[in-house]
């Protein structure tokens, strides 16, 4: 590939950002070279990579989960920076259509979304009653900054819920209600961080400061909210297709957000002890949440278990001078049945001291307590075996353009799949000594991924960074625990909406 040469304008635009000139080359050079697939083993299975936690065991987690939430240990960490315009594309592309019996059924459900109350207040206001409540007028007033807006709204403002008509509730609102019920402290303060587009950030605040008084009533609870952008310096330079850097009608570059993987800067600079992550969409209303929470509350006690454990053995393995046999073959039984840890064929030649460095330099890592629902047909990744470069395996999630389609024995084991991952995991991001990891040192470089978008009509090519669940969290101690289906709610297009599911 020819040498890039970047031009003064480039060096400040790209410095503003906090973004440096070797980044910009690093970046094309990944656009040009394009992603390493990964090598499935298996698909995880239940038995297999996936554990099943029997009721009493689940109960003794979920009792762990409350002691550590007492004391204040929890934060909630909610992706939340994409806009709703995907959620509305059928809206969108309908209003382009002039199918008049797709209207008529469009306009028939209307009356049942969490939003129509709010549609008729806004038209009225513009002088509008329910008979001028024809196609036209109801999509401009709900996509359209005309009226509420929806379109260009991000999905976590956007209403999901109806419960009466002083009560309607954003995707927002119901993560609000769903960490009061178990991330709650013994003075009642629930931590929760929610991340957003720049442009969407002063909205959000907004919105938090309209409803957290409602919630802390009806709840109990003192909300303790913190918002982020996504950081500049975690946007990622376009290419042309001939891996040229992309430059908009002034001749400036183009940079694009990094994707979710562009969200481990924020959960680094977060410094919380325990964090439950889950996305902005997969909600439910209150007579399921029940059933959410404790499933939840089992993730959170499954890790705290493993991780009290882990750091017992990694003191153990710090105060030894000459690590004996008995300590080294117990450590190795843990990682192997905690974790899936199985190391590379160059482990069993090793000495004593070099066994219990390298069991050490395993444990010593950030853990991640997963959900995995039944696969069910929703498109997104899933948990898998992978193999890695020295020989041994690891457990994965893994999405499937990370996977090589043109090999006919890896979309074998993709397709053999049987479970999905809905992010619903919970971290511990603290070290045995208490101090938090730097994440960036366990994330997999190399799981960036290259997507063909556009820009004004034209054709471009855009790197992500490895996905916040997926190569950002690569290198870190794994557990895949099966959970129900009905942790699983979320809402992709607007009609989701209408599923049982969400109907309080």
């Amino acid at each position: 590939m020819a040498e890039t040469f970047f031009t003064n304008n480039d060096r400040v635009d790209s410095a503003s950002m906090g973004v440096r000139e070797a980044d910009l080359k690093d970046q094309l050079d990944r656009i040009s070279r394009g992603p390493r697939p990964l090598a499935l083993n298996r698909p995880c299975t239940k038995g297999d990579g996936i554990k099943a936690v029997d009721e009493i065991t689940a109960a003794g987690f979920a009792a762990l989960c409350d002691e550590a939430a007492a004391e204040g240990r929890f934060t909630k960490f909610v992706p939340a920076s994409g806009a709703a315009t995907r959620m509305f594309q059928n809206w969108f592309r309908l209003r382009d259509l002039q199918d008049a019996v797709e209207r008529r059924k469009f306009l028939n459900v209307l009356p049942r979304y969490p939003f129509y109350s709010a549609l008729i207040e806004i038209m009225k206001k513009n002088g509008l009653s329910t008979t001028d409540l024809g196609f036209d007028s109801a999509i401009e007033y709900l996509l359209t900054e005309r009226g509420l807006n929806l379109g260009a709204s991000p999905k976590a403002l956007v209403p999901f819920h109806r419960y009466s008509d002083e009560d309607i509730r954003t995707a927002l609102e119901e993560q609000l209600a769903e960490a009061a019920m178990h991330i709650a402290d013994e003075a009642g303060t629930c931590r929760v961080h929610f991340t957003f587009s720049p442009e969407h950030l002063k909205d959000a605040e907004h919105h938090i400061n309209l409803v957290r008084g409602f919630h802390e009533e009806k709840r109990g609870v003192t909300f303790d909210v913190s918002v982020t952008p996504q950081h500049p310096s975690t946007n990622t330079l376009a290419a042309t297709l001939y891996g040229e850097p992309f430059r908009n009608d002034k001749g400036r570059l183009l940079f694009r957000p990094g994707g979710h993987g562009a969200l481990l800067k924020n959960l680094n600079e977060l410094e919380s002890d325990i964090v439950f992550i889950k996305n902005i969409d997969n909600v439910v209303p209150d007579r399921l949440k029940p059933d959410v929470v404790y499933y939840k509350k089992v993730l959170g006690g499954c890790l705290l278990h493993l991780q009290r454990k882990a750091f017992d053995y990694l003191r153990r393995l710090e105060a030894l001078a000459i690590p004996d046999d008995e300590t080294i073959d117990e450590v190795e039984s843990f990682c192997r049945e905690s974790f899936c840890l199985h190391p590379p064929a160059s482990y069993r030649h090793l000495g004593a001291a070099e066994k219990a460095e390298f069991l050490f330099r395993s444990l010593n890592r950030p853990i991640r307590v997963c959900g995995m629902v039944k696969n069910e047909g929703e498109p997104g990744g899933g948990p898998f075996w992978v193999n890695e470069d020295d020989g041994s395996v690891t457990l994965q999630i893994v999405e499937k353009n990370q996977v090589n389609s043109t090999s006919e024995e890896q979309r074998s084991i993709w397709n053999s799949s049987t479970h999905f991952n809905p992010v619903d995991i919970a971290c511990g991001l603290k070290d045995f000594r208490g101090k938090s990891f730097d994440l960036y040192r366990f994330r997999d470089g190399e799981a960036f991924m290259v997507a063909e978008k556009t820009y004004r009509g034209q054709p471009l090519k855009a790197l992500e960074l490895p996905g916040l669940w997926n190569g950002s969290m690569a290198r870190w101690n794994t557990v895949f625990i099966e959970v129900p289906l009905v942790t699983f709610a979320p809402v992709k297009t607007v009609e989701d909406l209408l599923r049982p599911e969400h109907r309080p």
